[in-house]
């Protein structure tokens, strides 16, 4: 793509003004600049964004701890006998940045000991272990960094010896990202020959592992199931042998690990129907009678919380991989340049950031089972520093569960 080029794609978006400091670019940076508006993505900015709770919204059930306890031994064993037959895989969602909790690098570098060092990433490997034990057999594991820590993270496992897993079996790729505007739609600069990007939301993995070209590496090793997870819960049980066993033995496409909810108001998305659909609301999009509701039994009607740990058959997944996502707007905090081409990092939200969700996936696929987990065995959240959901708070999670700290 030459100048020209460049000036046309930004002419069909209204983005013009990404070019206001060309001229003063040295040439690097002016090839950098127009490879840059060649590879991105600007269509997000001119789509309808997704209306959350558009159609006819009912709860879902999960299936209760009680009964997996009741059901456990034969759970285990159906998962247990796909792991071992090399058809799962774990994916790890490590695109975040440590910043809010006081560390300049990836979230997963966090450190959570207190008289010894242990990391995020540590702690997700030794439970991913915990199942390699079990099932004698190596489970490859995907990690999805952000073009801002991709190099940080894998320097950051390779300097830690992969925490003693086998780093033939781990596969890391980055996650595409989307252009970042203000509230009119205009595209923020971040320097004067780099746009303002953020990734695409949880909801593009799956296209940004395609991709990255990894579909090859699922379809020479067999795989059928891919088991997602978010890196900021410590606590995260990924490859948990009920689990697969539950959702394959249902005939669902996907399955999701959910907690009850401790209260009403949780700040926790819920599991439900949409227009007969398997589909999740959002804490923030629940009104008052949807979140006061209760069943024939006087519990919450919706009180599946999901922990974005997700089972999708991959066979599902390559059907809808052309499908095109829904975009959602979420209002954020952009680093930007003025009108003076000096950096600005804001104190308030001032634009928008274009993301694609977990949700809207589920919502494609054919069915989805709810597994129900111990929310003080497997949902210790690290958000903040302080207080709820925080570095403390799961701290004090991991050392009742046993780790050493």
């Amino acid at each position: 793509m030459d100048f020209n080029e460049a000036k046309a794609k930004l002419e069909k978006y209204g983005q013009v003004h990404v070019l206001r400091y060309y001229d003063e670019l040295s040439d690097e940076q002016k090839n950098n600049l127009i490879a840059e508006i060649e590879r991105v993505d600007f269509e997000p900015i001119i789509m309808k964004p997704a209306e959350s709770l558009a159609g006819d919204i009912q709860p879902m059930s999960a299936m209760k701890i009680s009964e997996i306890e009741e059901k456990r031994t034969e759970l285990e064993a159906a998962g247990l006998e796909l792991i071992r037959a090399g058809k799962t895989a774990a994916l790890l969602l490590a695109g975040g940045q440590g910043s809010r909790l006081g560390v300049e690098g990836p979230k997963g570098a966090v450190n959570v000991g207190i008289t010894r060092d242990l990391y995020i990433f540590e702690c997700l490997i030794n439970n991913l272990t915990d199942v390699v034990k079990k099932a004698g057999t190596v489970i490859p594991l995907f990690i999805m960094t952000s073009e801002k820590n991709d190099a940080e993270t894998r320097e950051f496992f390779a300097a830690h010896d992969y925490f003693g897993y086998d780093s033939s079996n781990i596969f890391f790729f980055i996650q595409e990202m989307a252009p970042a505007t203000d509230f009119e739609g205009n595209v923020y600069l971040e320097a004067k020959d780099h746009i303002a990007l953020s990734p695409n939301g949880n909801g593009g993995w799956f296209k940004s592992m395609l991709g990255a070209g990894l579909d090859k590496v699922i379809a020479d090793r067999g795989i059928e199931w891919i088991n997602i997870f978010a890196v900021d819960n410590v606590l995260q049980r990924m490859m948990d042998p009920a689990f697969i066993g539950a959702t394959a033995g249902a005939g669902c496409e996907v399955g999701a690990k959910v907690i009850s909810k401790a209260y009403p108001e949780e700040k926790v998305g819920v599991l439900c129907y949409r227009d007969g659909r398997p589909s999740i609301v959002e804490y923030y999009d629940l009104n008052e009678e949807m979140m006061y509701m209760k069943d024939e039994n006087g519990d919450l009607a919706y009180n599946s919380g999901v922990i974005l740990n997700y089972l999708f058959r991959i066979d599902a997944l390559m059907r809808i991989a052309g499908n095109d996502m829904p975009l959602h707007k979420a209002v954020k905090k952009i680093s930007y340049l003025d009108d003076k081409g000096e950096p600005v990092k804001p104190e308030e939200n001032n634009g928008y950031k274009y993301e694609t969700l977990v949700l809207d996936m589920i919502e494609m696929m054919n069915g989805c089972f709810a597994f129900e987990v111990d929310r003080n065995k497997e949902f210790a959240p690290i958000k903040n520093l302080h207080g709820k959901d925080s570095l403390d708070s799961a701290r004090e999670m991991l050392a009742a569960y046993g780790v050493e700290l």
